[in-house]
C-alpha cells in the first residue's frame, strides 16, 4: 500500500520597500517550509550603489541572533529561524521564517507472478535506487521533496528474460503547514492582556481534518492542555511572565503534530511620574545665581531617559546622572523666569513631572516713547497713541506718560510688550512728550519726543475747462483741482477711471490744473487727490463723454454651409470697430434695403435671411452715429439652386423611331445653378455623361438598332442632390424586309374553277404588317398579320392567267415582292402557236444543262449536311414557314414541263412551266395541312429569271429538281 501526500508550496516572505527601500531577501526554491537535510539558497537584494558588495546576515533561533558577513549576496542555509540581511548601501531586510521538518515514511512494496524470480532491483526515475534481497518491501521514512519520482522494480522470469513492473509516481504533501504563533504585542505594557494565535492550513486533501491545538512558556504548557480554538487569550501579563513562547498542532489522534518557532515576549514595566526639585529651595531670584534642577523617579535605573522642559520647551543644558535621577545647572538670566518641568523615560513611555516656576527679578530699563505717526505732522482732531515700553525688567511695571512734565496718566504692565494711551489732537497738544517706568527699584525716564500739530486738507473739488465744447476727438481740455484749506505744502494727482494721469505740488492753498488732447478712449469719470502729508483727501467724480465718428464698418455673411443654397439660413453681420453708440445699422442688396438694426452700447448688428434664388448679388452694410455715415465693402454673395426633377425628351426624324435612324436624348432640368452635369441611362446602364455649364440642358445621340428598345431615363447633378428624371419607354420599329410571294393549286394540274391559295410573307419587320395582293397591279384584296405572313384566296377563271405580286407595309416603307407568273392549262398552247413550240425546243436543251448543274450543286451541298451562305436552292419563304410547296415526281427523266418562251427578245429571258407530269408514285411530304387541302398535292412552279438574282434561281430549280 502506498502511502502519498502533496507537499504545500508557499510563498516566499519579502519586506515592503516601495517606500523605505529596504534589501530584500529571495528564496530558492522558493518555500518557506522545507523538509530537513535539504538546502535553501537566500539572495539579498539592495537599492543602493554597493547593492552587489559585502552582506550582512541575521540568523535568530530560540531567543538567540548570528551575524554573518558574506562576500557576495547568496547564502545557503538548512536551519530553520528567523533570517536577515542587510545589503551594502541599504537598510536592513524584513525577516524570513525558514521551517525545515521531516515527512511521512513510504512503504512500495513489489510483488509478483510465481513464474518471476524476485531478485528485485529498485528504480527512481529509471536510475538504480536500491536492490531488496529476500524482501518485497522498500522503506522511505520521512518522506520530502527529494522522493518525489517515478518509481518501479524488477525481476527475472526464469524461463528468458529480465520483467518490469508498472511504474508509481509518488508526490509528497504535508498535512498542514508548520504552525506560526502569532502574537498580539511582543512587548505588552504590565498588566495588559496578550492574544497567542496559533496559525496552520491544512492541504486541500485533507481540509476536513479536525486539529488540536496547544500553548507554551519556556516548554511548560499553559492553560488546561490541548483545544480546538488555535488562539489562547491571557488576562494580564506581568514582568515574571516574560520567557519563550510557541505552539504546537497536532490532528485529533495526534499521528501528525508540528511545532511552531519560539518567540520571546517581554513584558515592559512603565516608569512612575518623576518629581522636580529646585537648589537652592529659596534662591534669590536675581541674574547671575546658580540654579540646580533635580529629577527623580522612584524606580529609577539607568535604562531612564530624562528631559528638563521651561514652558514646554526643551532644554538645551545636558543633564548629569546622579545615584539617583538626573540635574542641570545654570545661572540665572531674564531668559530663566518660567514654568519648568522634567520627563523620565525607561523605553515604555515618558512621565512628566510637576512644575515648577522660576521667576528672576530684573530692574527696568530705559523706556522708548513712541508716537503713532512715523510723520512729523500731525493733523487737528487725529487720534494720536503714546506708547511707552521697557525692554528689560521684572513684572509687573508702572508707566507714566508726561506732556511738558504735566501728567497725562499711567498704567499698570504684567506682561512684556509696554503700554499705550491714545487721545484726539487739539491745537494745544503741540510740545516735548516723555515717559517713565518703574518694577520698584527706581524709575526710568526715556527721551523727549516733539509733536507739531498741522491742518490737513480740505476735500478738493474738480473741474472741467468747458463742458459743452470738448466733445470730438483732437479737442483740448483743462483739468482744474482746488482745496479750501490746509497745511503746504499739498500734492495734487488727477486720476481717469482710476489711472492717474499726472500730479502737481503747490506751496500754498490754491488751484492746480492738467491739460490733454482727447480721444475716444478719453470718456469716462475723472476726479483729483489733495495730500499734505495726512492722508489723500477725493473729489468727486466729474463725467466726460468724447463723441468717436464711426469707422467704416465690416461685412460678414454667414451661412451653415461652404457655399449657399436657397433654403439656407443667411446671417449678415455688420460692425463698426470705433464709434460713439449708439449706432444704427442698415444692411443692403444691391443697393435695395433690407433691414435696419440700432445698437446702444456698442457691438455689431446682424439680420437674417432665408435664401431664395433672387438673393444671389452683392451685400454691403451702412453705420451711423450721427456724426457720418460709412458704408462697408461689398460681398458677393451666389446662391445655389438644386436641380429640379429633369425632363427627358426624344428627338428622332419620324414620329416612329426606325432601325438605322439617328435618336436624339434631351435631359433638361428646369431649375439648378450651373454647371449641371447630365447623365443618360438605359435599363439602369449608363450610357454616357455630358456636363451642360449655362444652363439648357444636355443632349445624346444614338444610332437607333434594335437593342436600343426599351426604358431610358435622365440624371441632373450639380453637386448638392441628383435629380432622376421619369422612365421614357422606347420601341425601336423595324421596316418591313422585300416579301416572298408564294401560290398554292390544290391539285398538280391547275384549272379554271380551282381555288388558287397566294402566301404572301416578309421575313422581317415590326407588326402590324399591311400586305396587299395584286393581279396585273389590280388590287384583289389585302390582309394584317403580326407574324408568319398573310393569305388571300383566289376561285380561277381564264383571265386569272398572268402576274401576280404583293405587298407588305408596316408605317415604314411598303416592299414589292417580285412577280410570278401564272398560265392555266389549254391557254398556253392557244397562245404560244407554232412559234412557241419551235423556240421551246430549240431553248429546253439549255435550260435542262443550267438545271442539272444547279441541281448537282444543291444536292451535293445537302449531302455534305451543309447549306451554303446563298442557297440556291432555298427561297426566303422556304426558309421561314417550312413548307414544301411542290411534291416529288417519279423520276428525274419522268420530269418533260412544256416551257413557253415569254421574253422573245432574250433581255432578261423568263421561262415559266406550262405543262404538268402528274405523278406515277406518291413519296411522302412535309405540308402544311392549312395549304395543301389535295392529298395530290401538287407541284407549285413559280417563275424563273435566267442570269438573275439567287431567289429566282431558286424557284426554278423548286420546280425541277426532286425533293430528297
Amino acid at each position: 500500500m502506498l502511502l502519498w501526500v502533496i507537499l504545500l508550496v508557499l510563498a516566499p516572505v519579502s519586506g515592503q520597500f516601495a517606500r523605505t527601500h529596504k534589501s530584500i531577501i529571495f528564496l530558492q526554491p522558493p518555500w518557506t517550509t522545507v523538509f530537513r537535510g535539504e538546502r535553501v539558497t537566500l539572495t539579498c537584494k539592495g537599492f543602493g550603489f554597493y547593492s552587489s558588495q559585502k552582506t550582512k546576515w541575521y540568523y535568530r533561533y530560540l531567543g538567540k541572533e548570528i551575524s554573518r558577513e558574506t562576500e557576495k549576496n547568496t547564502l545557503q542555509v538548512q536551519e530553520s529561524g528567523e533570517y536577515r540581511c542587510q545589503a551594502q548601501g541599504s537598510p536592513l531586510s524584513s525577516p524570513v521564517y525558514l521551517d525545515f521538518s521531516s515527512g511521512d515514511s513510504v512503504v512500495l512494496r513489489c510483488r509478483a507472478k510465481a513464474e518471476v524470480t524476485l531478485m528485485t532491483t529498485i528504480y527512481k526515475n529509471e536510475n538504480v535506487l536500491a536492490f531488496l534481497n529476500k524482501t518485497t518491501d522498500f522503506h522511505i521514512s520521512h518522506a520530502s521533496l527529494k522522493d518525489n519520482g517515478a518509481y518501479r522494480c524488477t525481476g527475472y522470469k526464469e524461463t528468458c528474460c529480465l520483467v518490469s513492473s508498472n511504474t508509481v509516481k509518488i508526490q509528497v504533501q504535508e498535512s498542514f503547514t508548520r504552525p506560526v504563533l502569532r502574537v498580539s504585542s511582543f512587548q505588552p505594557i504590565s498588566g495588559s492582556p496578550v492574544t497567542l494565535t496559533c496559525e496552520t492550513r491544512l492541504s486541500l486533501e485533507r481540509s476536513d481534518v479536525p486539529l488540536q491545538f496547544c500553548f507554551f512558556r519556556n516548554d511548560q504548557m499553559l492553560g488546561s492542555g490541548w483545544s480546538l480554538s488555535p488562539k489562547f487569550q491571557i488576562s494580564a501579563m506581568w514582568s515574571k511572565d516574560s520567557g519563550s513562547y510557541w505552539c504546537k498542532a497536532a490532528t485529533m489522534c495526534y499521528n501528525t503534530t508540528s511545532n511552531s518557532l519560539r518567540s520571546w515576549i517581554q513584558v515592559l514595566i512603565p516608569a512612575s511620574h518623576p518629581v522636580l526639585t529646585l537648589s537652592p529651595e529659596k534662591a534669590l531670584n536675581f541674574e547671575g545665581t546658580k540654579v540646580t534642577l533635580h529629577c527623580e523617579t522612584q524606580e529609577d535605573s539607568l535604562r531612564t531617559l530624562y528631559k528638563f522642559y521651561r514652558d514646554g520647551v526643551p532644554l538645551r543644558h545636558k543633564s548629569v546622572r546622579c545615584e539617583k535621577g538626573a540635574s542641570i545647572s545654570f545661572s540665572l538670566t531674564t531668559e530663566h523666569s518660567g514654568n519648568y518641568y522634567c520627563t523620565a523615560d525607561n523605553g515604555h513611555g515618558a512621565k512628566p513631572s510637576e512644575a515648577v516656576s522660576l521667576s528672576v527679578t530684573v530692574p527696568v530699563s530705559r523706556p522708548v516713547l513712541t508716537l503713532s505717526s512715523a510723520e512729523d505732522l500731525i493733523s487737528e482732531g487725529a487720534k494720536l497713541t503714546l506708547h511707552c515700553e521697557a525692554q528689560r525688567g521684572s513684572l509687573p511695571i508702572v508707566y507714566q506718560f508726561h506732556h511738558e512734565d504735566a501728567a497725562l496718566g499711567n498704567r499698570s504692565a504684567h506682561s512684556a510688550g509696554g503700554v499705550a494711551i491714545s487721545f484726539s489732537l487739539t491745537a494745544e497738544h503741540s510740545g516735548n512728550y516723555y515717559c517713565t517706568a518703574d518694577n520698584g527699584f527706581g524709575p526710568q525716564r526715556s527721551e523727549a519726543v516733539s509733536l507739531s500739530i498741522t491742518v490737513p486738507v480740505s476735500r478738493p473739488v474738480l473741474t472741467l475747462s468747458s463742458a459743452e465744447a470738448l466733445t470730438f476727438e483732437g479737442a483740448t481740455v483743462t483739468l482744474y483741482c482746488e482745496v479750501q484749506r490746509g497745511s503746504p505744502r499739498i500734492l495734487y494727482q488727477f486720476y481717469h477711471e482710476d489711472v492717474p494721469l499726472g500730479s502737481n505740488s503747490t506751496p500754498s492753498v490754491g488751484k492746480v490744473s492738467f491739460s490733454f488732447s482727447l480721444t475716444a478712449a478719453h470718456s469716462g469719470n475723472y476726479y483729483c487727490t489733495a495730500d499734505n502729508g495726512f492722508g489723500p483727501q477725493r473729489s468727486e467724480a466729474v463725467s466726460l463723454f468724447v463723441t468717436v465718428p464711426v469707422s467704416r464698418p465690416i461685412l460678414t455673411l454667414r451661412v451653415p454651409r461652404s457655399q449657399a443654397v436657397v433654403g439656407d439660413l443667411l446671417e449678415l453681420r455688420c460692425e463698426a470697430l470705433r464709434g460713439s453708440p449708439p449706432i444704427m445699422y442698415w444692411f443692403y442688396h444691391e443697393d435695395v434695403t433690407l433691414g435696419s438694426s440700432s445698437v446702444s452700447s456698442g457691438g455689431e448688428a446682424s439680420f437674417n435671411l432665408s435664401l431664395t434664388a433672387e438673393h444671389s448679388g452683392n451685400y454691403s452694410c451702412e453705420a451711423n452715429n450721427g456724426l457720418v455715415a460709412q458704408h462697408s465693402d461689398t460681398i458677393s454673395l451666389s446662391v445655389i439652386v438644386p436641380v429640379s426633377r429633369p425632363i427627358l425628351t426624344f428627338r428622332a426624324p419620324r414620329a416612329q423611331a426606325v432601325v438605322g435612324d439617328p435618336l436624339e436624348l434631351h435631359c433638361e432640368a428646369l431649375r439648378g445653378s450651373s454647371p449641371i452635369l447630365y447623365g443618360f441611362y438605359h435599363e439602369d446602364v449608363t450610357l454616357g455623361k455630358i456636363s451642360a455649364p449655362s444652363g439648357g440642358g444636355a443632349s445624346f445621340n444614338l444610332s437607333l438598332t434594335t437593342e436600343h428598345s426599351g426604358i431610358y431615363s435622365c440624371e441632373a447633378d450639380n453637386g448638392l442632390e441628383a435629380q432622376r428624371s421619369e422612365m421614357v419607354t422606347l420601341k425601336v420599329a423595324v421596316p418591313v424586309s422585300r416579301p416572298v410571294l408564294t401560290l398554292r393549286a390544290p391539285r398538280a394540274q391547275v384549272a379554271v374553277g380551282d381555288v388558287l391559295e397566294l402566301h404572301c410573307e416578309a421575313l422581317r419587320g415590326s407588326p402590324l404588317i399591311l400586305y396587299q395582293f395584286y393581279h396585273e397591279d389590280v388590287t384583289l384584296g389585302n390582309s394584317s398579320a403580326l407574324s408568319g405572313g398573310a393569305f388571300f384566296n383566289l376561285s380561277l377563271t381564264a383571265e386569272h392567267s398572268g402576274n401576280y405580286s404583293c405587298e407588305a407595309d408596316n408605317g415604314l416603307g411598303a416592299q414589292r415582292s417580285e412577280t410570278v407568273t401564272l398560265y392555266l392549262t389549254g391557254l398556253t398552247e392557244n397562245r404560244s402557236g407554232p412559234v412557241a413550240t419551235g423556240v421551246t425546243g430549240g431553248l429546253l436543251s439549255l435550260a435542262g444543262l443550267a438545271a442539272g448543274a444547279l441541281l448537282l450543286y444543291c444536292w451535293l451541298s445537302r449531302k455534305a449536311g451543309r447549306e451554303p451562305a446563298s442557297d440556291p436552292c432555298r427561297s426566303p419563304s422556304d426558309s421561314e414557314s417550312q413548307e414544301p410547296t411542290y411534291h416529288n415526281v417519279p423520276a428525274w427523266e419522268e420530269l418533260q414541263p412544256v416551257y413557253s418562251n415569254v421574253n422573245p427578245r432574250g433581255e432578261n429571258v423568263v421561262y415559266s412551266e406550262v405543262r404538268i407530269i402528274r405523278e406515277k408514285k406518291k413519296h411522302a411530304v412535309a405540308s402544311d395541312t392549312r395549304h395543301l387541302r389535295n392529298k395530290g398535292s401538287p407541284i407549285i412552279y413559280s417563275e424563273v429569271k435566267v442570269a438573275s438574282t439567287p431567289a429566282s434561281r431558286c424557284l426554278f430549280l423548286a420546280s425541277s429538281a426532286p425533293h430528297r
